[in-house]
């Protein structure tokens, strides 16, 4: 499977050395870059600011996302610094983030993931306790399947939350994940669905 990461940040570059890692073909680029990666691939993941996943997707162009899976790894972070350590979004609790880019690109089949979790832990992250849990949504099926084979080799444990209006819940996580993180520089952590 051939993989375009749009987007060079850290995000961009963890998810790029972790698909080489497990053996995919992998393409990353920035902004000038973003239409002929998205062509090429067959899995796409959206690694760029929050702020910035709009105009990624226009820079990618709808036509070479059809019928592709892509990985939104995006969260809707403002410029705001946080306040008591919680960050602020510039969505609302009722539409998503990835509720709109889905919107924007409809003929693209979206499964958030990879965004409930700080970038050191994406890659085979090790804990104590076990495998932790990646909470994944998308309105398609196969497309969710394919992100989860992929998860399942990164080393984590999914939980498919359901459709797209699941990010309204997966989305915030981010803003929990980082709590311990601006309180008291804990940033080695994720979370465990646990069941009975």
């Amino acid at each position: 499977m051939k993989v375009g990461i749009l987007g060079s940040g850290m995000v961009g570059n963890t998810l790029t050395e972790g698909f080489k890692k497990h053996g995919y073909e992998v393409q990353q680029g920035s902004r000038d870059k973003f239409s002929s990666i998205s062509e090429w691939a067959d899995l796409v993941v959206l690694a760029v600011k929050g702020s910035a996943a709009k105009s990624a997707l226009e820079l990618a162009g709808a036509n070479n996302l059809k019928g592709k899976t892509v990985i939104d790894a995006t969260n809707p972070i403002s410029d705001d610094p946080p306040q008591d350590g919680v960050l602020n979004f510039f969505t609302d609790m009722n539409l998503s983030l990835m509720e709109t880019l889905q919107d924007s690109a409809p003929d693209a089949d979206f499964v958030k993931a990879f965004s409930c979790v700080g970038s050191a832990f994406m890659v085979n992250p090790e804990f104590d306790a076990g495998k932790p849990t990646m909470f994944l949504c998308g309105n398609n099926d196969s497309a969710k399947s394919n992100v989860s084979e992929v998860l399942d080799k990164f080393g984590w444990e999914t939980e498919d939350m359901g459709t797209a209006k699941a990010a309204r819940a997966i989305e915030p996580l981010c803003m929990l994940w980082c709590i311990p993180g601006f309180k008291d520089n804990q940033w080695s952590h994720a979370f465990k669905l646990l069941k009975k």
